[in-house]
Formats: structure tokens, sequence, C-alpha cells
């Protein structure tokens, strides 16, 4: 024992015989407690982790309204390609108990057909955030205020009525001059996908020189269906086919509109035709850069443009302009096809009528990729007057075999999923204006109003001197400014 009664350090880290619970009998480092021995209690806190126990305490993740609103970035509207947090058409988001969440999208119109499709690839998106059990997608329709502030952002004079929203592909085949074949390797290469499996259709707008037609050999006038749309008419029992000439008093007749005619004529084709679900849409352009093509860009910011040239270097430089264009409306290149390739005699020799290797060139000087080379073919040339599409009438024939390798390409280079889980395509688009700040309220002395025709009121006599006023020639005396 220490001074002062105090153990010195070796006695205090000595044992005391008498308290330790190492000399008590029976001991077993048992907790008070619990009774279980600390060995067993480590055991049972393992057990509870692993049956996620410790969860029970913690409240479930939330998802936050940023991180929705990220999701729905991922919808993009199948006709204007923009996302529709961008377009602005995400009226409302309300987070509700038990990971629900609310979701308002503001629709063009109240009959639109993207409906459906809004409503399963939202679900289908903000059901992988973490927290959400429960998607509820409702709609309204813009206000005409909100219409026409979209409409100018688009650079657009009307919104999309739905029409192709359920279309995968547009596919816009020009050539930027006449004569290279583009409307029988449109005919054709409509055939071919439809043979491969796709459901394709074909659009003839090039209103002046329409053939398709004849080339499908389809004639006669389209039906209405029951919500007021235009069917198309089948060709060879698949490809839906419009053009010009089913809506004409006599069939060859001529056309003589201009740009506002062909204008209304092509959104007509586009929007008032009940085209459904179509893998391709193909539309044979016309000739050159003009109106029609200008008026397909603007109406259909979703399409890819397939260029058809021969390999003479004249036709050539001419689609390379067609292409430059599409590029101007940020429009993407699929690819290029080379038509007239070569003539091969039935003595085996081939004969380069037209030159070699343009369509190649073309396709690296633009860095896309030559779908196929058709070669000149008198069965394609004549299955094209008589209305029989060589693919389909003869698909051994070269020819054929070279319009399939196209048609294959074209399904490798173009997407297969629904238009409202594409991406978007263009330039972004400007910010919504933000709205005009209140305007400040006046302030300092108010004038005088002028004093209008008729008899002048004599102001009362208490009534303080007046400044002199200022009388315009042949008018009515204004104050002076204080």
């Amino acid at each position: 024992m220490g001074v002062g009664g105090f153990r010195d350090r070796e006695s205090r880290n000595r044992p005391n015989p008498l308290t330790s619970p190492r000399r008590r009998p029976g001991y077993s480092r048992r907790s008070s407690r619990s009774g279980r021995t600390i060995a067993e209690q480590l055991a049972f806190l393992e057990a509870l982790l692993a049956e996620g126990a410790h969860n029970l305490c913690d409240n479930p993740r939330v998802p936050t309204h940023d991180e929705i609103t990220d999701a729905l970035s991922a919808v993009i509207d199948p006709e204007l390609r923009k996302n529709v947090v961008e377009l602005g058409m995400v009226r409302s988001i309300d987070l509700r108990d038990g990971g629900r969440v609310d979701v308002v999208l503001s629709l063009a119109s109240a009959d639109s057909p993207v409906r459906q499709q809004y409503q399963a690839v939202v679900g289908q998106e903000l059901s992988k955030l973490e927290g959400v059990n429960e998607v509820n997608v409702g709609f309204d329709v813009l206000s005409a205020a909100e219409k026409k502030a979209l409409q100018q952002r688009l650079g657009r004079s009307e919104l999309p009525k739905g029409a192709l929203a359920a279309v995968k592909n547009v596919i816009c085949v020009g050539s930027g001059k006449g004569g290279v074949g583009k409307s029988t390797v449109t005919t054709n290469l409509t055939a071919a996908l439809y043979a491969q499996g796709k459901r394709a259709a074909a659009l003839d707008a090039d209103v002046w020189g329409y053939s398709l037609p004849r080339m499908f050999g389809v004639h006669g006038k389209p039906s209405v269906s029951p919500q007021r749309k235009i069917l198309p008419l089948v060709a060879h029992g698949g490809p839906g086919v419009i053009s010009i000439e089913f809506f004409l008093s006599e069939e060859d007749q001529a056309i003589t509109w201009r740009g506002p005619m062909l204008h209304k004529a092509i959104r007509q084709f586009l929007e008032d035709v009940a085209w459904g679900e179509l893998d391709y849409l193909l539309i044979d352009l016309p000739p050159g850069t003009g109106d029609v093509s200008m008026t397909l860009a603007q109406l259909l910011p979703q399409a890819r443009f397939v260029i058809v040239t021969t390999p003479q270097p004249a036709a050539q430089k001419v689609a390379k302009r067609a292409a430059e264009s599409a590029r101007r409306f940020d429009l993407e290149l699929a690819g290029v096809i080379e038509n007239m390739s070569g003539f091969t005699a039935p003595t085996g020799e081939r004969f380069t009528i037209f030159g070699e290797g343009g369509g190649q060139e073309l396709a690296d000087e633009l860095d896309v990729p030559l779908l196929g080379k058709i070669p000149i073919s008198e069965e394609l040339r004549i299955g094209a007057d008589e209305g029989r599409p060589l693919v389909l009438e003869d698909p051994d024939a070269p020819a054929s075999q070279a319009i399939y390798h196209a048609a294959r390409g074209l399904i490798a280079a173009t997407p297969q999923e629904l238009p409202v889980l594409q991406g978007p395509s263009g330039p972004p688009l400007k910010p919504a204006p933000a709205p005009a700040p209140p305007a400040a309220p006046v302030t300092g002395t108010a004038l005088p109003m002028s004093p209008g025709p008729g008899p002048q009121r004599t102001p009362p006599a208490t009534a303080p001197a007046k400044t002199p006023r200022a009388t315009p020639p042949g008018g009515t005396p204004l104050p002076l400014a204080g």
C-alpha cells in the first residue's frame, strides 16, 4: 500500500483476489445483460447483418427531381428528334409515398398517336431509378402560346401530328440529278427490305416526274380510313405506296405546281396518310436540291439520306452537292449506292460504260459506307417498266443480289428500336426564353392627359399657374416637360 492510502503501481496492476471475475467460480465471459458469451453475441450480430436486418431502421432512398429529369432526357420525340425535356414537354413531376412517381407530359394534340409509346418508355426509364416502385404517366395539351413558342424554337410553321411516330426509319433517296436510276433503286430497295422481313413502304415525292406507280405496278384511287386518313395502295402483297398519280383525274397527267403547292402536297403525303408501324419509309426525291428537298428536310429532322450516283464523274459531283445540301440541314447520310457500275456481256467480258470507282470515291469523300454497286441490267430495266421489281421476280440475278446487299447494309446502318428510344438528331435547341419580368411600378408625378376634341374645360381659379405650352402646327397643345 502506498503513501496516503493509495496503492503503488505494482499493487494497482495486480488483480484483486476478492473482486476479480477471473477468480469467481464458473466464470465464462458472459454478458450480464444477454446471458450470451461475447463470441455468441458476435455471431448473432453477423447473422443479423447477413439477413439485412440493419436496413430495418434505414429510410428507403427516394430519387431526386434532377435524377428523374435526367432519366426523362432519354425519351425522344419520334418526329422532332429532340428529348422531351429539351422540348419543354414535361409539365410536372411529383414524388409520392411508396416510391411512386407521377409525370405529366404535354402533347401537341389530344389524339396524338405517340401517347402509348411515351407511356411505355417513360415507365421503362424511370423504373431503372433506385427507389421507384410505380410510375404513372399523364398527358395534357400544349396551349396555343406554348405551341407557337415551340414552333419558333424549332423553325417550323407547324408541329407534326404524329403520323410518322411509329416509323422507325425515314430514308430519303436522292441523286442531285436525273437519269441515274434513282427511282428504280428506290423501288427495288423497298421491295428488298420487305423481302428481308422488314415492314417497308415508299412515298413518291418526285411530284413532276412520278414513276413509282409504274415501277411497282400499282394504280388506282386510295381509300380513306374511319379516322379520315389516306390508306396507301399495296404493291405485290407487301409494300405500301403513295404517289401524286393516285389523286389525278387521268394517268400520266402533267403537274405544273410551284413551291407553295408542292410544300402542301408533300406535307399532306406525310401527315394525312395512315403509314402505321413501319421499319422503313423510303422517299423518292426529285432531282436537284430545290423546294421538295428543303420541305422534306424541314419536316423530317429524323430522316437519313441515301445518295444514288453512277461511276461517271459528272454524276458523282452533282450527287455530292445533294449530300452537302442534306448535311446543311443536319440530316444524316446513311450511305452511297452506285448504279450502272458496269455491264457484263454474255461472253463474260465486262465493260465499264460509265467509268469505274465513282461511287467508292464519293463515299470516301463523304465518309459514309458504299452500300452497293448495281450493274447495268436489261432485266432490271424491263422489270421497272412492267411493274415487276426484279428483286422479287428473280432474286438470284446479279443486279438483285447487289440490291439485297445494299438493303442489308442499310439495315446494319440504321436503328431498329422504337423511335422514342433512338438518339436525338440535329443541333441542340436554344433554351426557351425566360418569362418577362413584371413591369416596375410607375413612380413620380403623373403628366396631364392631352385634351381631346370638344370644348376645353376651364381650370379652377385656385389652380396653380400653368406652364406655357408649345403648339405644334395644326395640332393640339402638348405640355412641356417639367
